[in-house]
């Protein structure tokens, strides 16, 4: 056996009655080690260091007496390094503080990371250091920073939150800023958690903590995909200095926006039976912030953020806001439909909904066999396509045309429309307004008008049952608006019959409207045509008649509801220009 010593000096050295001198330190555990070990001849001018759990240095050598040049580092024989606490601070988490700095390092301040940052962690200090050297590959695990946490409550439903202590409670109002505000005004605490009752926190970390240099910032967690999320960690002191002078939490500065997802529940989802959403919103008792309103299938929903009014938008999830997210806040706006509420988010990419039928109404009409034909070889789409044909009186074949279709509105197309190949069939109704008819766009190719004569109809069902017809127009008779999309083209002139009628129709109502400048346009192209000499020719003639019979019977709305139905039409037709039936088919088949 060797002599030991604990401090090494020449004198130490001197003093040595050994070929070889151990120089030990105190803060190693000697208990299993070997202290017979010896070197081989050729390595017996090296000192000896033994290796430790951590460094290739544990401050144990085995010295030549006659002196040394050089070291040799040894790890067949480690060493067991105690702690030494004296070189650490910031000890409040789980770690092994027997590691030790490499003695052959210089001087440095090491700071640890934490299973969260790459600071927070405890530091150890060489005697003598200035600089700071990270510690990357080893973190200590911290426990719990923050003191606590706030709740906030969305709903009336009691949630327990595991993982952390609860401090207080407090209902969201409005904002996310001044709910937080007024709440942290009562809290005693360093650091705080601001939660919501709309979160799973099951599988959430609350032993997070930001970087030492972040203590400052408002750190914000996403809830699922929504970056303005539900979830806070507070440095209460500089949160409210900096928020009494701030309207909004996201002027907040600095805000830090943390990679680590909280998952926010699903809304309720809420089956509607209307072809209005706006019912089914004002019948709703909301419990929730934001609810799923669905006709058909509920659509997954997209988070939206809740930290002001203005963010907690409608966002529409299917087409024609079949499926609609609709937040608490919008019930208070609503009058008649939804866009009373001024914040509604169109921007989401919604989902197709379930395509309208399409429904072909002819009535003996020259070219209804090529036009029908014609839907079939365009249509491109998954929609239900039907006829209904030989119905007597326009109002029944409407209806008749409804009754076949299986959805609450259909595209409906009458036989004289080619209809356009490019049309979109997958087209929604708005469900966020009330119901209605729309009309789209025709174009007319004897006068090349282009509006919404003879043009497809999405008739809505239920509208179309209880229409009563009372007024010049079956669809201007109940709600509706008018599509700016071309659905074909207007073939009315192939027959002098269906030409004249069209046009003793149109220009009629044309007549009758209060007159502005589209309206008095369009009857002005309708009575511009001079096309006698062909079939063409009667859709002129029909429009000029129109303006003599209004004029004659002077507006009166009595007489004019005569031209509603196609016998009484028929008829005028025959006797004023004292034809026959047969003497049309005659000029027909002469073109």
């Amino acid at each position: 056996m060797f002599d030991k010593c604990y401090s090494y000096s020449k004198e130490a050295l001197a003093q040595c009655k050994t070929r070889y001198l151990w120089v030990l330190d105190e803060h190693c555990d000697y208990s299993d080690f070997d202290f017979s070990w010896e070197p081989a001849p050729w390595e017996s001018h090296y000192r000896h260091a033994f290796a430790s759990q951590w460094q290739k240095d544990s401050g144990t050598y085995l010295v030549p007496k006659a002196g040394y040049t050089e070291t040799k580092y040894n790890t067949d024989n480690p060493v067991r390094r105690l702690q030494d606490l004296t070189k650490w601070n910031n000890c409040n988490g789980d770690f092994d503080y027997t590691w030790h700095h490499d003695l052959s390092e210089p001087p440095y301040i090491y700071q640890f990371g934490t299973q969260h940052q790459k600071t927070g962690g405890p530091t150890y200090t060489v005697p003598g250091a200035t600089d700071t050297k990270f510690v990357g590959d080893i973190a200590s695990r911290v426990r719990a920073v923050a003191a606590g946490a706030v709740l906030i409550k969305h709903t009336n439903t009691e949630r327990t939150v595991a993982g952390v202590n609860v401090l207080a409670t407090t209902r969201f109002i409005s904002n996310y800023l001044d709910t937080i505000k007024r709440t942290l005004k009562k809290i005693d605490a360093e650091y705080v958690w601001v939660i919501s009752d709309l979160c799973d926190y099951a599988d959430f970390d609350f032993s997070w903590h930001p970087e030492l240099w972040q203590h400052r910032m408002l750190h914000v967690f996403p809830s699922n995909e929504q970056e303005f999320g539900d979830t806070f960690f507070i440095h209460v002191e500089s949160f409210l200095e900096t928020a009494k002078d701030i309207r909004l939490l996201e002027w907040y500065s600095p805000l830090n926006f943390v990679p680590v997802t909280v998952k926010r529940r699903d809304p309720p989802e809420i089956k509607y039976e209307t072809d209005s959403v706006v019912d089914a919103v004002w019948s709703h008792d909301f419990h929730e912030p934001v609810v799923q309103f669905y006709r058909y299938q509920p659509e997954k929903a997209v988070t939206i953020s809740l930290w002001q009014e203005r963010l907690r938008t409608v966002v529409p999830l299917k087409k024609g806001s079949e499926s609609v997210l609709i937040p608490r806040d919008a019930k208070n706006h609503i009058r008649s439909q939804i866009y009373d509420y001024q914040w509604i988010d169109k921007t989401h990419t919604a989902e197709p909904s379930t395509p309208l039928d399409i429904v072909f109404i002819s009535n003996g009409e020259s070219n209804a066999e090529r036009n029908w034909e014609h839907l079939h070889q365009v249509h491109q789409g998954t929609n239900r396509i039907v006829r209904v044909d030989g119905v007597k009186g326009r109002a029944e074949a409407y209806r008749a045309g409804l009754e076949a279709s299986n959805t609450d509105w259909a595209f409906c197309v009458f036989a004289k429309l080619e209809v356009n190949a490019d049309f979109d069939w997958t087209w929604q109704p708005d469900r966020l307004q009330e119901p209605k008819h729309y009309i789209f766009h025709a174009h007319n190719p004897v006068n090349g008008l282009e509006y919404g004569h003879m043009a497809m109809i999405a008739y809505n069902k239920k509208l179309t049952m209880v229409n009563q017809a009372q007024g010049l127009d079956f669809t201007l008779d109940q709600s509706h608006e008018v599509v700016p999309l071309l659905s074909g083209t207007a073939r009315y002139a192939d027959d002098p019959w269906i030409a004249w009628r069209s046009a003793f129709r149109e220009c009629l109502k044309l007549k009758h409207s209060l007159p502005n400048i589209d309206n008095n346009y369009r009857l002005t192209q309708w009575l511009s045509t001079n096309r006698a000499s062909t079939v063409a020719g009667w859709s002129a003639i029909g429009a000029k008649d129109a303006v003599d019979y209004y004029e004659s019977v002077e507006g009166d709305f009595n007489k004019l509801r005569l031209t509603y139905e196609w016998e009484w039409l028929a008829d005028y037709l025959f006797k004023h220009h004292n034809l026959t039936p047969d003497q049309l088919c005659t000029q027909l088949q002469d073109q």
